[in-house]
């Protein structure tokens, strides 16, 4: 500790509020991609949204630990800090990207919006470097990291629509009935649960010593040139292992194996998930704090970028996650994100009315093959079933392994985009927009991929300007720059409520007609 007694007081302003906002930001983070990582699981209300949340925490934290890799990409692969020329210029960076994204990842969280927290770093880094010196970012890198996020995206539509189709197309609505699950079960059980230990163990936790150990010995006993064959043997083993394993099973404990099959294989894929999403996007919301105190640490722009992050703070990171995972914004993420691929009929969404008329269009060319979904149950408790486990079990799989696979890269893909593909090209492998809400449905789907493009226009431009004044004003613009912070979230906060409870008498209204029709008729 002994640098902060050489500190000046624009560096003590920077670390503090670097600190600050790193714990700020770490739970913003948590708050809008805690859907990601369990509206699967708790829309086919598999176990409740809390118990979901808890062991989802756990494995977010355990993931967090192994992501410096991507911390890498994040802090110095966007621009280049050496290029700037002074530590000041990189501080003013880091913390502006900070004052926008928490006003940003808040505002979406709050009207139930799930934004890309990878998108709107990137971009916030791209704008905050643009307006201090442009001649330090990197575009080639910052053209692979945007080509890797769409690449994700279909790559997650893409296998999930086929794998969902295929499933949907042998099971039907039968995943507890014995006979199907002795037929089906083993080769599509045993296929999930091959790739989420293939991606998640061999991809996403490769910078493990015993991992590496394991690795090194298939390229020793195969050679380099055989490398393709050795790992298709490989999942083709893990696959006759589990498929094997999951026969047993069913056969030894009969319909009570069969009940559980696709709702474990759920919960196993969301902790996939929750692991690989502690990997990559901790960088979201540790990089640039971690990034500042390290620059402040060492006060040299090269010393401080190579400096490596240690892993009590990684972890500590990762808690802080985890506790924006369980807070209320997280859960209208959740419920909103649910209800977007929902096989119900009715549900509770709020999207733009020139949404719904495109979505009202598109719906035009649908076929009128029946759909493939079964009809939504109601739980004892009153709750809908929104989707059922087997459709769960795809989305988390699919997802968890794009993921890992992205975290081996060093690449920083988002969890949000990845999830919600998965989410609607199952929606649409099942043809869930076949009844019901489907205009509203698809126009909310629409409203997402929309607000995520403006969502990087926002994130650049608004860093842009806040660097500016950062840079320029030194302690005076940041403190002008959190106070806009605070009456924009008071302001966002507002409106969110006030939509929150319209979306919610709309969906009566829809449920309930006659009762509408009795209250205006006493009018």
């Amino acid at each position: 500790m002994d640098f902060l007694q050489n500190l000046s007081d624009f560096h003590w302003v920077c670390l503090i509020i670097a600190v600050t906002l790193l714990l700020w930001d770490s739970i913003e983070v948590g708050r809008n991609d805690a859907a990601n990582l369990v509206n699967a699981v708790f829309g086919a209300r598999v176990m409740p949204r809390r118990t979901a949340i808890f062991i989802a925490g756990l494995a977010v934290i355990a993931g967090a630990v192994l992501s410096s890799s991507v911390i890498d990409t994040a802090r110095k692969g966007i621009f280049d800090p050496m290029g700037l020329g002074s530590l000041n210029a990189a501080l003013a960076i880091y913390i502006s990207v900070y004052i926008v994204d928490t006003v940003l990842l808040y505002g979406y969280s709050a009207f139930g919006m799930p934004v890309s927290t990878t998108a709107c770093l990137v971009f916030e880094l791209l704008g905050a470097a643009l307006a201090i010196q442009s001649e330090t970012v990197h575009w080639n890198k910052m053209g692979i990291v945007v080509a890797g996020i769409f690449c994700s995206i279909a790559l997650s539509g893409t296998a999930a629509f086929i794998i969902q189709r295929a499933a949907r197309g042998a099971i039907r609505d039968r995943t507890s009935q014995l006979p199907t699950m002795l037929l089906h079960g083993g080769w599509l059980g045993g296929g999930l649960a091959a790739a989420l230990c293939y991606f998640l163990m061999l991809k996403g936790m490769k910078h493990v010593s015993w991992i590496k150990q394991f690795k090194a010995y298939l390229a020793n006993l195969g050679g380099e040139e055989n490398a393709g064959i050795a790992t298709a043997l490989l999942l083709i083993l893990l696959w006759a292992g589990f498929a094997i394993l999951i026969h047993i099973l069913l056969v030894i404990y009969r319909k009570k194996a069969a009940k559980l099959l696709f709702p474990v294989l759920a919960v196993l894929g969301m902790i996939a998930m929750a692991f690989a999403f502690g990997q990559n996007d901790l960088a979201n919301c540790a990089s640039p704090g971690l990034s500042a105190i390290a620059l402040l640490r060492a006060q040299d722009l090269e010393i401080g970028t190579k400096v490596d992050i240690p892993s009590w703070m990684l972890l500590g990171c990762g808690i802080l996650l985890f506790i924006g995972m369980t807070t209320k914004n997280a859960e209208r993420v959740t419920k909103a994100a649910v209800a977007t691929g929902s096989m119900g009929d009715h549900v509770a969404l709020w999207a733009p009315r020139w949404c719904v008329n495109v979505a009202e269009k598109l719906l035009r060319f649908r076929g009128k093959e029946p759909a493939l979904a079964p009809r939504a149950k109601i739980t004892s408790a009153g709750k809908t079933v929104h989707y059922d486990a087997l459709r769960a079990c795809v989305i988390m799989s699919v997802s968890a392994c794009v993921i890992a696979t992205a975290s081996s890269l060093s690449l920083p893909v988002s969890t949000t985009y990845v999830a919600f593909a998965a989410v609607v090209a199952t929606g649409l492998a099942d043809r869930i927009f076949q009844r019901g809400d489907a205009e509203l449905k698809l126009g909310r789907a629409i409203w997402v991929v929309t607000s995520w493009v403006l969502s990087a226009i926002i994130a650049a431009a608004a860093t842009f300007m806040v660097a500016k004044m950062v840079h320029n004003l030194a302690t005076t613009g940041i403190v002008t720059c959190l106070v806009a912070n605070f009456i924009v979230r008071r302001f966002l906060r507002g409106r969110a409520d006030a939509q929150e409870r319209r979306v919610r008498e709309e969906a009566d209204e829809r449920l309930h007609p006659e009762r509408f029709a009795l209250e205006s008729e006493d009018e």
